[in-house]
């Protein structure tokens, strides 16, 4: 394969994760069946455009609005640049595993569009916890730190499509969903590739702090994984974007904590 090929491939897969994780318009790639699965390496740095644009917002309006009202502004910003597809999933994931269901129920609301009051309550605590979190953490740091949960939080699927397979293939045969276009398929290439650039980011914006906010998104991501293995025998997206929430928060908290 030529380098101009590879590039271009890349650049397609890279076009193909803003495309998923974001509502920014860009070029529609070629589409493939593993197109999903290539752009998974791409999601930490997804996740590190999208925290650098929250981070500018606080920057322009920290010095002029109060801490609340700020986090709540940016945090409206990342709703409305990502869609809200995590939230979606953490809703929905909650609604799932908040009762004491078997796996063929909880794989069952979880395709149901509509939210309970699992949902609504996990999705409530989400946003008022990151608002609070972020309103706590030292002034000098917030922009570091909403870089730094993006690109953790969008991390955590690297590990868990990696080491995962897919809960509804196994439940009832169909490969339909977004998870069963990444479980069990990401490469070990894409897992260390986007492991290294997120760490890396990690550890540039934090430095010292960097081992509190790494180690609670892998501990999240173990549980999560371990949980969601036991429960369902596997992942579906909601499993993804729920890991994807708690991550955020617990890097939060890790920072409101340590400082």
């Amino acid at each position: 394969m030529s380098l101009l090929s590879t590039l271009r491939g890349l650049g397609s897969d890279f076009l193909a994760a803003i495309q998923f994780l974001t509502r920014v318009p860009v070029p529609t790639p070629t589409y493939s069946a593993d197109s999903l699965a290539r752009s998974v390496k791409f999601f930490p740095v997804v996740g590190l455009l999208v925290g650098a644009s929250a981070a500018l917002v606080h920057l322009l309006l920290a010095p002029h609005w109060p801490r609340v009202v700020v986090a709540f502004i940016v945090l409206t910003c990342l709703c409305l640049i990502t869609g809200l597809i995590h939230e979606d999933g953490l809703a929905d994931a909650a609604d799932g595993f908040g009762g004491r269901w078997n796996r063929e129920t909880i794989l069952l609301i979880m395709r149901d569009s509509r939210i309970g009051s699992y949902g609504a309550a996990a999705l409530t605590l989400s946003l008022l916890g990151r608002i609070l979190l972020l309103s706590s953490l030292p002034l000098a740091l917030v922009p570091q730190y909403l870089i730094a949960t993006r690109v953790l939080g969008q991390w955590t699927t690297l590990p868990l499509s990696f080491y995962l397979s897919s809960a509804r293939a196994q439940s009832d045969g169909q490969t339909d969903g977004q998870g069963a276009r990444i479980a069990r398929i990401t490469s070990l290439g894409s897992l260390i590739a986007g492991t290294l650039f997120s760490f890396a980011v990690v550890i540039a914006l934090l430095r010292t702090q960097a081992a509190f906010a790494i180690g609670a998104a892998i501990v999240v991501t173990l549980a999560s994984g371990l949980y969601f293995q036991k429960r369902i025998g596997g992942v579906t997206g909601d499993c993804f974007g729920a890991t994807n929430q708690i991550a955020e928060v617990a890097v939060y908290l890790c920072g409101a904590w340590i400082v």
